[in-house]
């Protein structure tokens, strides 16, 4: 069963037609990675997803139709997201960026989810520090535990690994794993790093110019696909 299928999905950005006949489908469960070379659109695909950008095509999250439901009803619906660049609120406290989380929660709970800080105990140290004075890797783990506090069936992560120092990175990887096994929770990942995407993806999409390039199980991610549509 499919947690996440997309279907002739077409994107514009005022003339620019961004996004042609997208189709990719999420195995319930499984973590897919979608890579391309840097201006592809894998940016503009994951905010389509979002509701921040409008498309056209069919978007079915668990069997429901989403293409023309705003953002809000999309985070209800399960889905949560971590933008590239993480874009927490620098002047809120870990706290209160976690809390941001929970209006999303379809259960209507107010209380910081206990899992998020098993998975990161850093952020139950620095709940009363100000988000902008965090490092880059722990501004990520709250924007993933922020993520994470409304209770997400799907989980999409713009390049997490951007920027951050290895270590984390790993963690990261590890979370995605643990959120997959343990919680059940879908994964859609868009991230450039070969090593990271082959440990701990199931399946692959490449991107080209607005279009699906190739796809299937992440053992098929070849070489020659590497060289040919990856490799800078």
């Amino acid at each position: 069963m499919a947690t996440l299928e997309i279907k002739g999905l077409n994107q514009f950005y005022g003339g620019s037609h961004t996004l042609w006949d997208v189709d990719l489908e999420l195995p319930e469960g499984e973590c897919v990675c979608v890579m391309g070379r840097n201006g592809v659109g894998k940016t503009t695909l994951l905010k389509s997803l979002m509701g921040i950008l409008p498309c056209s095509g069919s978007i079915k999250f668990k069997g429901e139709e989403l293409v023309d439901a705003p953002a809000e009803r999309r985070s209800r619906a399960g889905i949560g997201y971590v933008p590239q660049g993480r874009e927490i609120f620098g002047q809120l406290t870990v706290e209160e960026n976690l809390r941001t989380g929970l209006a999303a929660r379809p259960d209507g709970s107010r209380e910081i989810p206990g899992e998020i800080f098993k998975l990161f105990p850093v952020l139950k140290e620095m709940l009363g520090r100000r988000g902008g004075d965090l490092s880059g890797g722990q501004q990520q783990q709250l924007a993933i535990g922020r993520a994470l506090a409304l209770d997400p069936k799907l989980m999409i992560f713009d390049e997490p690994c951007e920027g951050i120092q290895p270590n984390i990175v790993q963690q990261i990887g590890e979370v995605i794993q643990e959120l997959r096994t343990e919680r059940k929770i879908t994964v859609l990942l868009v991230e450039q790093k070969l090593v990271f995407a082959r440990r701990f993806a199931q399946r692959f999409y490449i991107l080209d110019r607005g279009r699906v390039a190739a796809g299937g199980p992440i053992e098929e991610l070849t070489d020659d696909l590497v060289n040919k549509y990856l490799k800078v």
